[in-house]
């Protein structure tokens, strides 16, 4: 066993650390809420934030609010980055980005304990607002909307305010961009937010990319008329277009080659009464793939079927495009570098893709990007009783060290 492999994550710090954060906006049921911009957000920045300096990291605060902390490395250049975000949705559980911060943290902790450098400084990242705006690592990669009112929370707050709370500064967002020459590789490490691990026994997943997605917003029109006295044959039932709409799209996704998913999760109906044929129908459609050719080709063939179903039906239909993100590859140089780090520790391990966005997303925009998942009991995320155990944690952990290790020697 060489000298690096020698070095391992304290799990017990690291686990504690966890239990530690999840007491910010901790939950009676045991979850947590920490939405971004929250008093409890900004509680739990300044924690890890403390966490940083005291692993030996200095620690700056950019325009959008992003926690960086950065490790000196032999020499001065790009560095190697990981981190992910501490906000969560309003009722969360302990890990969901919680666990890539720390372990970043953790790594950083046990170079300095073992008087260790590497030749690429280090940056742990606690992104801004991932679970909503994204605009943390949007920003990163130059992509953030320039209109502040795109960015205004449902509490009428300005986005101007929210990152003045958090040190950031929205009259200088641009400069919050980053590039390759500053940040070399970006590795993440998460907890999977499905149930693919736990299916197959893999203790790491080694992510192939993040998919992209199309977001529409389909309106279907018909003629609102009475129940009783509208003949079946004369009926223009914006309903039953918009169900024959939403078969159609669960068809598309069962039976399309790839690995695509299609879904119908928001319908509305007017007038939504018993005795009335529905003369209008709101519906949205969630379609994501690795494969941007594949989710073209989806809607392309989602629009034509949509067509002859309002024909059919003698309805008129309406889409509109609410969300376009593209997909990011893993850097087949990272995904490698995971595997043969997961051999070395005896970890088994698959290939999977992440259905979840995720801030590695947008950095693989503009560098290479890598991440390792580890296993959600149940498949379970964005819930209260999410978990994965101390041992998966502390896995997880080992893996991004090494990786890192590894990433110090590939990228000279």
């Amino acid at each position: 066993m060489t000298v690096t492999l020698a070095l391992s994550v304290n799990g017990s710090r690291l686990n504690h650390s966890i239990a530690q954060l999840a007491e910010i906006g901790k939950l009676p049921g045991g979850g947590v809420s920490r939405v971004a911009f929250t008093k409890e957000d900004l509680l739990a920045r300044k924690l890890v934030e403390s966490w940083m300096v005291e692993a030996g990291m200095t620690v700056r605060i950019d325009a959008a609010g992003n926690t960086i902390g950065r490790y000196a490395g032999l020499r001065e250049g790009a560095a190697l980055a990981t981190g992910s975000h501490i906000d969560t949705v309003p009722t969360a559980g302990h890990f969901d980005g919680v666990l890539g911060v720390l372990a970043g943290i953790e790594v950083v902790r046990v170079l300095r304990e073992n008087g260790l450098r590497l030749e690429h400084p280090i940056e742990t990242i606690v992104f801004t607002d991932e679970e909503s705006t994204v605009i943390g690592c949007k920003a990163m990669a130059g992509n953030t909307v320039s209109d502040p009112e795109h960015y205004r929370r449902i509490d009428g707050t300005s986005i101007q305010t929210c990152l003045a709370q958090i040190g950031g500064d929205w009259s200088k967002i641009a400069e919050a961009k980053r590039h390759p020459k500053e940040i070399a590789a970006f590795v993440e490490l998460h907890v999977e937010q499905g149930g693919v691990l736990e299916s197959t026994g893999s203790q790491i997943g080694v992510v192939q990319g993040i998919v992209g997605q199309y977001r529409m917003g389909v309106t279907v029109t018909g003629r609102p008329n009475h129940a009783g006295s509208t003949p079946m044959h004369a009926r223009k039932d914006a309903l039953v277009a918009a169900s024959q709409m939403v078969l159609a799209v669960n068809k598309l996704g069962v039976e399309t080659p790839g690995e695509q998913v299609a879904t119908v999760g928001y319908l509305n109906v007017w007038p939504n009464a018993t005795n009335t044929v529905p003369g209008k129908v709101e519906f949205k459609i969630d379609l994501r793939d690795l494969s941007q050719t594949n989710l073209e080709q989806l809607l392309t063939q989602m629009k034509l079927e949509f067509k002859a179903i309002a024909s059919a039906t003698k309805t008129e239909i309406e889409m509109t495009q609410l969300l376009h993100v593209q997909p990011t590859l893993a850097a087949p140089k990272i995904q490698n570098a995971i595997v043969e780090v997961c051999e070395e520790l005896g970890l088994s391990y698959t290939h999977l893709i992440s259905r979840a966005g995720h801030d590695a997303q947008e950095i693989g925009r503009f560098t290479d990007m890598g991440m390792i998942f580890v296993a959600s009991r149940g498949g379970i995320s964005h819930a209260e009783d999410e978990y994965t155990s101390p041992q998966q944690c502390t896995q997880g952990a080992n893996a991004l060290l090494q990786t890192f290790l590894k990433l110090d020697r590939l990228y000279g």
